[in-house]
C-alpha cells in the first residue's frame, strides 16, 4: 500500500521516530513532530549511508531508511508521472464513469482517442469509476459485469473521508467478484484502487 516506512527523522534541532511515507508528488513524516515536504520544494535530494537527506527551504531534513533511502531518493528526484502510475498504454480503450478533474482528462484525452464517458464501453481495457461516496458505489456491480479477460478497474475516490473509507471501497470491490491488486495516490485529494477479474474466472 504505497510506500511507508518506520524510521528516525532528524530535521533541525528535532529529531524523532515515526512513520514516513512517500506519496507521489510529496514526502510526509508523523512522529513527534510532522512534516510534508512536497518535491517541488527539495533544493537537492542526496541518498548517504542509509540516509535519504532532502535539503529545503526550512532546513536539512534527514531520514534513516536503510536500504530504502537510494530508492526514495530515486522517486523524490524522477517522479513517475499519474498516468505511469495507472499503467495506461497509449491507444487503450478507456471508460470514465462519474466525475474527474480537468486535468485527468487532458492527460487520457492525450492518451487515447478512444475514451467512452458517462458509461462503460464493452471493450473496455482501463475503467476509472468515481466514488465520492458510499451511494455511489451501489452502482460498481452494474459496472464490473462489463468487465472482460485482463480489463483493470481503478475506483477513484477522496482521502482522508469518513463518509467513504479505504474499507468501503475494497468491501464493494470484492463483493462484486474482483480482487484488489494496487493502490495510488491519484492526486492530493483522491487515492485509486485497482481491481482485475481473478485469474480462475477469466
Amino acid at each position: 500500500m504505497g510506500n511507508e516506512m518506520s524510521c528516525k527523522v532528524r530535521f533541525g534541532k528535532q529529531e524523532s521516530d515515526g512513520k514516513a511515507l512517500l506519496e507521489t508528488s510529496e514526502i510526509l513524516f508523523r512522529g513527534d513532530f510532522r512534516l510534508k515536504i512536497p518535491f517541488s520544494t527539495v533544493k537537492s535530494a542526496q541518498a548517504v549511508d542509509g540516509e535519504l537527506r532532502l535539503q529545503t527551504a526550512e532546513g536539512l531534513a534527514v531520514f534513516q531508511l536503510g536500504n530504502a533511502a537510494r530508492k526514495w531518493c530515486e522517486k523524490i528526484l524522477h517522479p513517475k508521472s499519474r498516468i505511469e502510475k495507472l499503467g495506461v498504454k497509449r491507444g487503450a480503450k478507456v471508460s470514465l464513469v462519474g466525475g474527474f478533474d480537468a486535468g485527468f482528462l487532458t492527460e487520457i484525452g492525450k492518451l487515447s482517442k478512444a475514451v467512452s464517458k458517462s458509461k462503460t464501453a464493452a471493450d473496455s481495457e482501463w475503467i476509472f469509476f468515481s466514488a465520492d461516496s458510499k451511494v455511489d458505489l451501489g452502482a460498481l456491480p452494474k459496472t464490473s459485469k462489463s468487465m472482460k479477460g485482463a480489463a483493470a478497474l481503478w475506483i477513484v475516490y477522496p482521502k482522508g473521508q469518513k463518509h467513504i473509507t479505504e474499507n468501503d471501497v475494497l468491501a464493494a470491490g470484492r463483493k462484486t467478484g474482483l480482487k484488489d491488486v494496487k493502490v495510488v495516490s491519484f492526486s492530493s485529494t483522491h487515492t485509486a484502487l485497482k481491481f482485475v477479474i481473478p485469474l480462475s474466472q477469466r
